[in-house]
């Protein structure tokens, strides 16, 4: 029969195979992973049994199952033609748009949306959607002026943001990127520790460091920031400021006061953008105080130009174990409302 990452069918006359033909066995190997883990990421996820024979993977299931993971496991096989690699990550994210990240005959990066128009290559490694929400919302960031991403944690809406705003940065579609957070404590009181005001507000700009580091070389990173054609800056120090031929994202917006959101919508300049990222389930604002984000979808909902995309746990593209950690906490709320 051959050798699945999980335990086939044990009665020959119930199954069904769809066989899939693999030339290059070097390939191939990358394809299945060490002990065939990426053949049993797809087993698990998708419902099926992968049978390797020689350099054949012949997949079982039920019919639309089978044609689903065969669609994936040949653009995964065409995704390693074209020199990239994979990872777990790049498995879940071709099984949850349902289709291959690479068009086979082209060995191109699929069209996810309009030919060339919404890649996102940053200096470091391309970054694709993992889900059809993060499509959406990737789309959307191209598209409009400001866009606001709504949803629970561990769902990329900051990193796709700024992996957006690295990517028109390169490209010279803006001059510069600025990356904005309130600096509201969360429950922990970090103004009495030692050091200068950077030192202080530091430890709550730190998610923004890591999306830029996960884009931009190091020495690069540094010199764009001395240019200051990269600033991170609380929320309270964008007062007073015109932001022109910027790429502008404040995150944990929820997390901004009414006051301070308009403040920051405010900002926006000739050729600039903004994008607006927060979860409406984190709010750490004083008890009474009123959440920006929640005020500025009410008000902002039917502006042109404004666009608005929300996210669930089933596009978190963190350890699976997080998406169940929200369900349960949403399912605690609704019982306890």
């Amino acid at each position: 029969m051959g050798i699945s990452a999980l335990t086939p069918p044990t009665r020959s006359e119930d199954v069904v195979e769809t066989l899939l033909e693999f030339p290059d066995n070097r390939l191939l190997i990358d394809l299945c992973g060490e002990y065939d883990r990426n053949l049993a990421q797809i087993e698990h996820q998708m419902g099926v049994h992968i049978l390797r024979r020689g350099n054949r993977l012949a997949v079982i299931g039920d019919r639309e199952a089978r044609d689903q993971a065969s669609s994936v496991l040949r653009g995964l096989y065409s995704r390693l033609e074209a020199g990239r690699g994979l990872v777990a990550g790049d498995i879940d994210g071709a099984i949850r748009l349902g289709r291959p990240v690479l068009d086979a005959a082209q060995g191109e990066q699929i069209e996810l949306f309009t030919p060339g128009k919404y890649e996102i290559r940053t200096r470091k490694k391309p970054v694709e959607p993992r889900t059809e929400a993060q499509k959406a919302y990737v789309a959307n960031l191209f598209d409009h002026e400001l866009a606001f991403g709504i949803g629970p944690a561990g769902t990329g809406k900051t990193y796709l943001a700024v992996a957006v705003g690295v990517t028109m940065l390169i490209g010279g579609v803006v001059d510069r990127i600025i990356l904005s957070r309130p600096a509201v404590e969360a429950g922990e009181r970090l103004g009495f520790l030692p050091g200068d005001m950077k030192e202080k507000i530091d430890p709550y700009m730190q998610p923004l460091y890591d999306a830029l580091n996960d884009f931009l070389p190091q020495k690069q990173l540094m010199k764009l920031m001395e240019e200051k054609r990269i600033e991170i800056a609380p929320l309270a120090f964008m007062r007073g400021r015109t932001l022109s031929n910027a790429f502008v994202v404040l995150d944990e917006a929820q997390n901004a006061t009414t006051m301070q959101m308009k403040m920051f919508l405010t900002r926006l300049g000739e050729g600039s953008r903004m994008v607006v990222t927060g979860d409406r389930t984190q709010i750490d604002l004083p008890r009474g105080t009123a959440s920006g984000l929640a005020d500025a979808e009410r008000v902002l909902k039917s502006v042109r130009g404004v666009s608005f995309n929300y996210f669930t746990a089933k596009d978190v593209v963190r350890h699976p174990l997080v998406a169940r950690i929200i369900e349960a906490y949403e399912a605690e709320d609704g019982a306890s409302g």
